[in-house]
C-alpha cells in the first residue's frame, strides 16, 4: 500500500489484453486453468471437520491477530534515498524494513501479510527501476523479474526493493511455512493490486497493463498453482444453497477453527468499484469459482470482508458493529511514522478494542522504532500467543481456556 499521498494507489481496470507473445501464453495458460474451476452460485459448505479442542469450535471470525503492512517491504540504500527526497517531501516515510514472510511468522508472531501486486505478463517490466539508474547502481541481477507474472513491489520504479519480488516466490514462502505448522490459524493475504505512477511513466518508467477480468483471471490462476482451492478458505467455503455469500456470513458465519486451520484466505485491498465489478463480472456476484474476498460493505452479495484503516474515534464502534454481524475486518494500529516517532499506542489500543481480526502494522517487533525515537511496538497483549479470543466475538466466558493453535 502506497503511504506516501496518504490513499491507495489507483486502479484503472481495462478492456484489453496485453500484447506480446509471451503475454498471450501467459494469460492463455492462465485463462485455461481459471476455467476448470467449476463455478457455482450456490456452492454448499464443506461438511464441518472433527472439533478436537474448545479452540477448534471458533469461528475465524472470533479470533484476533497482529498482521503485517507492506510485508515485503525494504528500504532503499542512502543513494536512492537522496533521489527520493527531490521527488517527494514525505520520502521518510517509505524508510522501513520488514524480515522476510517466514520470519514474520515464527518470530515477530504476525498471522497475516499484506503485498502490492503489479501485473507483468510478458516479463521484464519493473527488472529497471527509473530510481536505481539515476542512482547509478547496477542492474538488478535477479533472472525472476524478467520471467512473465505478477511481481511484488511498492511504486515502480522509486520505491521496488523487496524481500520476495515474485506474488509466486512470496507465496511459495507463507506455503512452506505452513506446511511446516499445520496447526497455525488461517492466514489472511491481503491483495493490493496496484498500476503505475503516471509521473514515473511521463518520466520514462514503465506503464503497466490494465486490470482486467482476464488479468484478474490470471491472479487467481496464479494463486492457485501455490494454493490450490484445499489449502484456501474461500467464498464458495461459506456460501450455502440459494444464498449470497453476504446472506450465508450473516445467517451461518465463517469457518471454524478445526475447518480453516493451516490454510490462507486471500483479500482484496482495493475498493475501486470498477475493478471489483471486473472481478465478479461473468454471474460471480457473491464470488462463485474466486480465490479472493473484495472489500465489500453490509447488504451486498459478496459482503463478508471489510476494511476499516482507521479504528479510532467513532470508526471504533463501526468496526465493532460490523464484526458483530459476522464480518471479517482489517484495520491498522499505525501509520508511517506518526506512531512511531511518538511512541502512542493510542491507535493501537482502539484497534485491538474494536474486535479487528487483522490488525496490520509496521512495527511488530521491539527495536524497529528505536530509530525514530520511541519503543514503539504493536502486539497483542502479553500472554496471548500469536492468536487470541476476538475481545468483541469471544469475550471472556466464551473464550476457551488454553493456546488457540495447534
Amino acid at each position: 500500500m502506497r503511504t506516501t499521498s496518504g490513499s491507495a494507489a489507483r486502479t484503472r481496470p481495462g478492456s484489453v489484453s496485453p500484447p506480446g507473445a509471451k503475454a498471450r501464453r501467459w494469460m492463455a495458460s492462465a485463462a485455461a486453468l481459471a476455467a476448470s474451476v467449476a463455478l457455482s452460485s450456490a456452492a454448499p459448505a464443506p461438511a464441518p471437520a472433527e472439533v478436537r479442542s474448545a479452540a477448534d469450535g471458533l469461528r475465524v471470525t472470533q479470533i484476533q491477530a497482529m498482521a503485517t503492512h507492506n510485508s515485503y517491504h525494504r528500504e532503499a540504500p542512502f543513494a536512492e534515498q537522496q533521489l527520493m527526497a527531490k521527488h517527494d517531501p514525505n520520502f521518510r516515510t517509505l524508510l522501513y524494513s520488514h524480515a522476510s514472510l517466514p520470519v514474520q511468522f515464527s518470530r515477530q508472531q504476525a498471522r497475516g501479510i499484506e503485498l502490492d501486486v503489479f501485473p507483468d505478463p510478458d516479463g521484464g517490466l519493473y527488472a529497471d527501476p527509473l530510481i536505481r539508474t539515476g542512482a547509478g547502481l547496477p542492474p538488478q541481477d535477479d533472472p525472476d523479474l524478467r520471467e512473465p507474472g505478477f511481481k511484488v513491489l511498492h511504486w515502480a520504479d522509486f520505491d521496488y526493493r523487496s524481500s520476495c519480488v515474485t506474488l509466486k516466490r512470496c507465496l511459495t514462502q507463507v506455503k512452506t511455512w505452513s506446511e511446516r505448522h499445520p496447526g497455525h490459524a488461517p492466514l489472511p493475504v491481503l491483495l493490493e493490486l496496484k498500476e503505475t505512477d503516471p509521473d514515473m511513466e511521463a518520466r520514462g518508467g514503465a506503464k503497466s497493463p490494465p486490470w482486467d477480468t482476464a488479468m484478474l483471471d490470471a491472479l487467481d490462476a496464479e494463486i492457485r498453482t501455490v494454493f490450490p482451492d484445499e489449502a484456501t478458505v474461500t467464498a464458495d467455503d461459506i456460501r450455502r444453497p440459494g444464498e449470497t455469500l453476504g446472506e450465508s456470513v450473516r445467517k451461518h458465519g465463517w469457518p471454524r477453527l478445526s475447518a480453516a486451520r493451516g490454510k490462507a484466505m486471500f483479500l482484496m485491498d482495493n475498493d475501486d468499484q470498477e475493478l471489483q465489478d471486473a472481478y465478479r463480472a461473468g454471474g460471480r456476484e457473491s464470488l462463485q469459482g474466486r480465490v479472493l474476498f473484495t472489500d465489500s460493505a453490509p447488504g451486498r452479495a459478496d459482503a463478508a470482508f471489510m476494511k476499516v484503516n482507521d479504528p479510532t474515534g467513532a470508526n471504533r464502534t463501526v468496526i465493532r458493529n460490523l464484526v458483530k454481524q459476522g464480518y471479517f475486518v482489517r484495520t491498522r494500529s499505525d501509520v508511517p511514522l506518526d506512531q512511531a516517532s511518538s511512541g502512542d499506542a493510542g491507535m493501537l489500543r482502539d484497534a485491538l478494542a474494536s474486535g479487528a481480526q487483522m490488525v496490520s502494522t509496521d512495527f511488530p517487533a521491539p527495536g524497529l522504532a528505536a530509530r525514530y525515537g520511541s519503543d514503539y511496538v504493536a502486539e497483542l497483549p502479553r500472554g496471548s500467543g500469536p492468536v487470541r479470543c476476538n475481545p468483541v466475538t469471544a469475550p471472556g466466558p466464551e473464550c476457551p481456556r488454553g493456546p488457540l493453535e495447534r
